[in-house]
């Protein structure tokens, strides 16, 4: 399957125990309906895993992936990301969005001035942020994902209309 026709859920934050759990970040509004989304792939396609959660453990879930049975094998895939089908994940409301969906597309101001293309969607604890790149421009644009700031996102024509705000232009 594409790596288009799947969503980033989560991701592996190391090994937890000595018998091959992990310690496994999720990035779902209820961080354990992660395991419904099985199998989980890596971002590049090779490797998929069903998983088992175990406990609640600090900073994410404990839990068991299939094929994954020593200490060494669990730290050794530290940092991965974890992919699911996207047919399997719910549809979201109108105005809410996979932040996979929102990457690449272009930014208008609502004059139609390309201010850019999110690189990506932050989040550093006080909501989403759009990363706007644009060629030419010495440093990336940081819009706060709001209906203030970003009042239309069009995913079938590619594009965003953002009205930033005079302190982030």
């Amino acid at each position: 399957m594409a790596a288009g026709n799947r969503i980033c859920v989560g991701a592996i934050a190391g090994a937890f125990g000595v018998k091959g759990e992990v310690r496994l970040k999720s990035f779902c509004a209820r961080p354990e309906d992660i395991a419904g989304y099985a199998p989980l792939y890596t971002e590049d396609g090779s490797r998929s895993f069903t998983v088992r959660l175990t406990r609640p453990v600090n900073g994410g879930l404990g839990a068991r992936l299939s094929g994954i049975s020593t200490r060494e094998d669990a730290e050794a895939l530290r940092g991965v990301s974890l992919w699911a089908d996207r047919g399997l994940l719910p549809s979201l409301p109108d105005d809410e969005f996979y932040h996979a969906d929102l990457i690449g597309l272009e930014v208008v101001d609502p004059g139609g001035v390309v201010l850019g293309r999110v690189r990506a969607v932050q989040n550093f604890g006080a909501g989403d942020i759009l990363e706007v790149f644009a060629p030419g421009r010495r440093s990336t644009l940081m819009l706060p994902f709001t209906r203030a700031v970003v009042p239309t996102v069009d995913l079938a024509a590619g594009r965003i209309v953002a009205d930033p705000p005079e302190e982030v232009e």
